[in-house]
């Protein structure tokens, strides 16, 4: 029931205040109001998809949910047009399956299964006036006037490029006042320190591109120094995690859709490469951590002032050198020196990305964790469909002939991604009582119709600050809808929207802890599975001694980050009531293993380049966590691979 916490998202706040309303007032002056609706709903949804991040991947996160919403609409209009209670209850309950199924793959791919269940029942349980080819043009304007929003208008600091920030500094260079004295024992080979040329200064200007990019980019750097920091204390595993959640948001705030393949602005290149002359440094910072040895505090200093230098778009001076003591205090100062010379002279790299085939795609949809997925979505939204046919035909709503509710209620009830079950359905249900309580109280004393288009614009406010929590969202999104409904023809509803929610809930309920052919846990295993393939192919080529550094890296965060895909999945597991929780007892101790075996796999990287061999401590630990692991898959998953 904890809510997230951060500032407010004034950016999004302004956007959502002109979308929904807005577009709806433009359609109640043309005469339109059903179409005002129906653009204003795709607004709201697209709204709930507009996550703070980088522009580029915000054109896949809204755009292609909106696609399927279209097509969700453009399906669901015509069964229920067409198609008797039976035939349209198999038809949505078939495309229950789909969308559970593609959610899947990712959080995009979540995000396009719940909007083509939620439109698909809109399109049905909610006729319009007005002909399917009006309706889904109306729609997808309502999804692309927020897209444009984010794309065009600029972020409250877009400010980039501080005339002091390295003003008569000259080029990088290791600062003097922290270098220490070579030690010609430790490191008897020269040190061979490249002079790199100046750069050319950049220029002061408004430029609000790529905000999104370049905090991503800085907050890696800061993760690194504050892995650096923590290298040593009980707090360094904590830190290592925040570092791959900074590197796996800046490689998706940077690898977003783009008409050409590589980058084609000299701002854009040069944070490519500024994030790739990040990955070594994460790489010495984690080998650092691994050692459970404390670094001196000025070894955090150098990727600090590079992280002022991406916000600020500016030369980051003199940086401070390390000791060079050992080889990964070695290679944090190599890799310092490298992003010097990067931030000099940049080019654009490859961010690293191992980029999954449809096959691959194909394979998760069809795998345990999508079967699973599927069947649970689509029972449950096929019990919502025909329950609310059974209550429409049988005339229990009364006045209130749109049957849209209960289903599109349990579609945001079944997903997984959103938190535990139980807790999903007590928000829920709170939400949408006092967000009915709340419209029933406006729509008494509001002037109609303008009084409900301002209560639409507010509502779309604060749809990005309600989203800290699914209680909070509930209530804005229940006055939205409410309020669009009721500007479309339909009378006061609040009674039955609280009604159709809490036979939802129940109706999730009992199908989300019914038992289902197969093994349970599905989603965790597949997790699993694929966090040891990557640590396997890791692993296999750091043995392999290879000198293809970007390859090293690209396995490295492919390692990571579907590392931090299975904790997510195993924290979302563990939280469910017992039934459900104990299906995936045991993960935990797994990727914990997982994550100190890519650690030392990271380690033994950095030691293999300084010395060319391993030492009896990488080889005894690896050793010792290939053993644990194929002790503790055994009750989770299949064993395979690295057990």
């Amino acid at each position: 029931m904890r809510a997230q916490r951060g500032p407010v998202p004034w950016a999004a706040v302004t956007r959502g205040a002109l979308a929904a309303g807005p577009l709806l007032l433009a359609a109640l002056l043309a005469g339109r109001a059903s179409l005002g609706v129906v653009a204003a709903i795709a607004a709201m949804l697209a709204g709930i998809n507009d996550r703070p991040g980088s522009r580029r991947p915000s054109v896949r996160r809204i755009g292609v949910p909106a696609l399927a919403g279209a097509v969700g609409l453009l399906v669901g209009s015509y069964a229920g047009a067409h198609l008797g209670a039976f035939a349209l209850t198999l038809v949505l309950t078939g495309l229950g399956l789909v969308g559970g199924g593609i959610s899947a793959i990712g959080p995009v791919a979540s995000g396009t299964g719940t909007q083509l269940l939620v439109t698909s029942a809109v399109g049905a349980g909610m006729p319009l006036p007005d002909p399917v080819w009006q309706t889904v043009p109306a729609f997808l304007a309502g999804a692309g006037w927020l897209l444009a929003l984010r794309l065009l208008l600029p972020t409250p600091v877009s400010r980039t490029g501080d005339p002091r920030a390295g003003r008569g500094r000259g080029p990088y260079r290791p600062d003097s006042r922290f270098a220490p004295r070579p030690d010609k024992r430790s490191d008897p080979r020269p040190d061979p320190r490249p002079e790199p040329r100046p750069g050319p200064r950049p220029d002061v200007r408004l430029d609000f591109r790529f905000d999104g990019e370049r905090a991503a980019v800085a907050e890696v750097y800061e993760a690194v120094a504050a892995l650096l920091d923590a290298a040593g204390t009980e707090h360094a595993g904590a830190r290592r995690a925040a570092l791959t959640a900074a590197l796996d948001h800046a490689q998706d705030a940077l690898a977003g859709p783009r008409l050409r393949r590589h980058p084609s602005s000299a701002a854009e290149r040069r944070l490519h490469a500024q994030y790739a002359a990040a990955l070594p440094l994460g790489e010495a910072a984690t080998a650092l951590a691994w050692a459970e040895r404390t670094v001196p505090k000025r070894a955090a200093e150098g990727p600090r002032r590079l992280a002022a230098a991406v916000r600020g778009n500016s030369l980051a001076g003199p940086l401070p050198a390390p000791a060079r003591t050992d080889p990964a205090l070695r290679a944090l100062d190599a890799a310092l020196l490298h992003a010097a010379e990067v931030f000099d002279r940049g080019r654009a790299p490859d961010l690293h990305t191992r980029r999954r085939s449809v096959a691959a795609l194909v394979r998760t949809v069809l795998g345990a964790g999508g079967r699973e997925y599927a069947l649970r979505a689509g029972l449950c939204f096929g019990a919502a469909v025909a329950t609310a046919q059974a209550l429409h035909h049988g005339h229990w709503y009364g006045a209130h002939q749109h049957w849209y509710w209960l289903p599109a209620t349990a579609v945001f009830l079944v997903k997984p991604d959103l938190g535990p079950l139980v807790s999903r359905v007590l928000c829920r249900a709170a939400g949408t009582v006092l967000g009915a309580l709340l419209f029933a109280g406006f729509a008494a004393v509001l002037p109609r119709p303008e009084g409900l288009v301002v209560l639409v614009a507010v509502c779309g406010a604060l749809v990005p600050v309600a989203a800290r929590h699914f209680a909070a969202q509930t209530t804005v999104v229940t006055v939205l809808v409410l309020a669009l409904v009721m500007v479309g023809g339909e009378p006061q509803a609040s009674a039955g929207r609280i009604g159709e929610t809490l036979l939802a809930c129940a109706i999730v309920l009992i199908v989300g802890h019914l038992p289902v052919p197969g093994q349970r846990g599905g989603e965790v295993r597949a997790r699993i599975d694929a966090a040891d393939a990557a640590a396997h192919a890791y692993l296999v080529h750091v043995l392999g001694e290879s000198d293809d550094r970007a390859a090293r890296w690209t396995l490295r965060r492919e390692a990571y980050r579907t590392l931090a895909e299975a904790r997510a999945a195993i924290a979302r597991a563990a939280a469910e009531l017992p039934a459900l929780a104990r299906h995936s007892a045991g993960a935990d101790e797994v990727a914990a293993v997982l994550e100190r075996l890519v650690d030392t796999t990271t380690a033994c990287a950095v030691h293999l380049d300084d010395t060319g061999r391993l030492t009896p401590r990488h080889t005894e630990r690896l050793a010792a966590l290939r053993d644990e692991l194929a002790t503790r898959r055994g009750g989770v998953g299949r064993s395979r691979t690295l057990a």
